[in-house]
């Protein structure tokens, strides 16, 4: 290959590169702008300015219902039965009005999906739930909080907590919203789509002599909250693995999606920060015996210490896992400009060794007819060899200060 087509070569690669750096600089912004200046969406949907707060059962009436099906699961359990009792019910407002099995110790609804109004009112109007609370189970996303209810004429002495629980599906992070509500006997789920991640829990209360079939209904809300805990280290585990391979891809390619990619996972660690670091004030509420004396057990307050460690070690990885992120955005940066270096170097060390020719190929290239050497019968091969010289002494000194 001639030294021509070397040059040019190495031009086009320049330009490649240059190229491809404002692009994936530009990609790069547009992506942070679109995705992280405006992380998080949230679409609340807020009553009127000024109107009354909270929805009384008059306003649940008026709500319109959606298409969405809502599907009730109730479980009667007790440390004296040898089964539970679990039922899908079809005809709410019939099982409602009718008692419970002797004996039962703790009963949790559980309901899939809030398009249905008319359900959320009968539980409502049934367990006497505050009209705050029942207006938070509709108005989503909500921060994750804990509130207590003392005994009223019209309300029942409950405890609410608001949590989000986070699952994977097609390696994309979701969010859910779950309402809880905790009376002595009896626990409520509302969850905003059928599905969730209580199956073990489910699976604990039917085998008899598990420690939750032991224990009061609050120990069935530790349970809940310690399984959406908990189900943030596999998604965390998921996260560590694509870092991994993104950090593998980084000193390899130049790929503009993985800036995309890096960003992404930074976007989606910020919702798990967004949501787990509430948790720890609403865990340190919970445990606190002039708060929650009513409703919740010595042993379940002794329990919660382990999820609020959980929460805490969370939020640490969390933290590790998103400056390892910035990391390698940051460094996938300085490998595209230390390759466009690289391709800079070595067109300064051409153009250095071509300086000099030029000047005398220039010189000697004047028409001028009184030029000294200009008629010297070996003058083209004295030209060569001060040519080579200048070549070679140009090449031995980069090379002797190592920057080739």
């Amino acid at each position: 290959m001639s030294t021509q087509e070397v040059i040019g070569r190495t031009l086009n690669q320049a330009k490649g590169m240059a190229g491809q750096a404002f692009n994936l600089a530009g990609n790069t912004l547009g992506f942070a702008r679109r995705h992280l200046l405006t992380l998080p969406h949230m679409h609340v949907s807020k009553s009127r300015p000024g109107s009354s707060p909270g929805l009384t059962h008059e306003d649940l009436q008026n709500m319109p219902v959606g298409d969405q099906k809502v599907s009730i699961h109730c479980i009667d359990y007790c440390k004296d039965w040898q089964q539970t009792r679990e039922i899908e019910l079809d005809d709410l407002e019939a099982f409602l009005s009718n008692s419970r099995p002797e004996g039962t110790t703790v009963r949790w609804i559980n309901i899939d999906g809030l398009s249905n109004p008319r359900v959320v009112q009968k539980l409502a109007s049934k367990y006497k739930l505050h009209p705050l609370a029942v207006e938070d189970v509709f108005h989503v996303p909500q921060r994750p909080k804990v509130e207590t209810y003392p005994q009223t004429t019209d309300v029942s002495a409950r405890l609410f907590l608001v949590m989000q629980m986070l699952y994977v599906v097609d390696r994309q992070l979701h969010c859910e919203q779950v309402s809880l509500f905790l009376g002595h006997n009896t626990v409520l789920t509302f969850q905003q789509q059928p599905g969730d991640i209580w199956d073990p829990i489910r699976e604990r209360i039917s085998n008899d002599g598990s420690r939750l079939r032991v224990q009061d209904a609050s120990f069935l809300v530790y349970a809940l909250l310690d399984a959406v805990i908990d189900h943030c280290f596999p998604i965390l585990e998921m996260f560590s693995t694509q870092l991994e391979e993104l950090e593998e891809k980084v000193m390899e390619d130049a790929d503009k999606q993985i800036v995309k990619k890096i960003y992404r996972i930074k976007r989606e660690l910020i919702m798990v920060n967004r949501q787990v670091w509430p948790m720890r004030e609403v865990l340190r509420q919970l445990q606190h015996e002039d708060v929650t004396s009513e409703l919740m057990s010595d042993m379940t307050r002794t329990y919660l210490r382990d999820v609020y460690d959980h929460a805490v070690q969370i939020i640490e990885i969390v933290e590790t896992y998103r400056d390892l992120a910035s990391g390698l955005a940051d460094m996938h940066m300085t490998v595209v400009s230390n390759r466009m270096n690289e391709v800079m170097k070595v067109l300064t060390i051409f153009a250095s060794i071509f300086i000099p020719i030029t000047f005398i190929a220039g010189v000697y290239g004047m028409n001028f007819d009184n030029i000294p050497e200009l008629h010297y019968k070996n003058g083209y091969f004295v030209f060569w060899g001060i040519i080579i010289t200048v070549t070679v002494s140009m090449l031995g000194m980069f090379k002797y200060k190592k920057w080739l």
